[in-house]
């Protein structure tokens, strides 16, 4: 775990709930990958005493792309303290046609980076927005993405085709209570699919990171009978294996 300092240089509104910073770092810091994420501070004080978690939508050898809240306040010029890199970037299967993105009544940020990858290695996307997500504006996002929105019951047009043609699958669910919903998401695939792969439904777990290197235990996910600490082996976990 590193420390670095980085100077917010420009701000830009993408959509009616959401900006996009970004950010002049160390070089470093430009070889964070899709899944992995900083602990940031924005105060010169201990309050709160808690850092945010950022997870980055693009980055370039001298910039990092940081997509915040509109709440988020923050200013050009303003210089931020980071903690990083956390976690593990995501694990494709070598071979991929169609990844399927999911976000149920959150914002798909932790997912957007891995996108033009994906499209970069002639991967298809579709990226679902479930619940309060739909209200997630979309048209910052490359024009070969499908996107489609569904309702707060896990239901979308076509859910059984867009499930079965989908090589692996990514989740991100509301910060409070993860585990039941990612067992709803669970529950779902196994009516709907034949077989869930090992390897093929991976929920994106977000808990409270107090220290981001594995010492606190406050970020502990179960896969398999053991505990996992989400900051250092997350925050992506197999969900065959977690519910299991």
């Amino acid at each position: 775990m590193k420390e670095a300092m980085a100077i917010i240089e420009r701000i830009r509104q993408v959509n009616e709930t959401h900006q996009h910073l970004e950010l002049a770092v160390e070089p470093w810091l430009a070889e964070i990958k899709p899944g992995q994420s900083l602990l940031a501070r924005t105060t010169t004080t201990w309050d709160p005493y808690l850092r945010e978690q950022w997870y980055p939508v693009a980055a370039t050898k001298a910039l990092l792309t940081i997509e915040r809240p509109l709440t988020t306040v923050v200013s050009p010029g303003q210089v931020v303290n980071l903690l990083g890199i956390v976690g593990k970037p995501y694990r494709f299967r070598k071979t991929l046609r169609n990844v399927l993105l999911l976000a149920y009544n959150t914002e798909p940020t932790p997912l957007i980076m891995m996108i033009d990858m994906l499209l970069k290695n002639r991967v298809s996307v579709t990226l679902v927005l479930l619940g309060d997500a739909a209200n997630y504006g979309t048209t910052h996002l490359p024009p070969e993405v499908e996107i489609l929105k569904g309702d707060h019951e896990m239901n979308w047009a076509n859910r059984v085709t867009t499930i079965g043609w989908a090589d692996q699958v990514f989740a991100v669910v509301p910060q409070a209570d993860e585990p039941g919903h990612f067992r709803r998401l669970y529950e779902m695939f196994t009516q709907l699919r034949a077989d869930i792969p090992q390897g093929h439904l991976w929920g994106i777990f977000r808990p409270p990171l107090p220290c981001g290197i594995g010492a606190c235990s406050s970020c502990l996910v179960r896969v398999k009978g053991e505990h996992l600490a989400a900051c250092t082996q997350g925050p992506a976990f197999d969900l065959a294996a977690v519910m299991g």
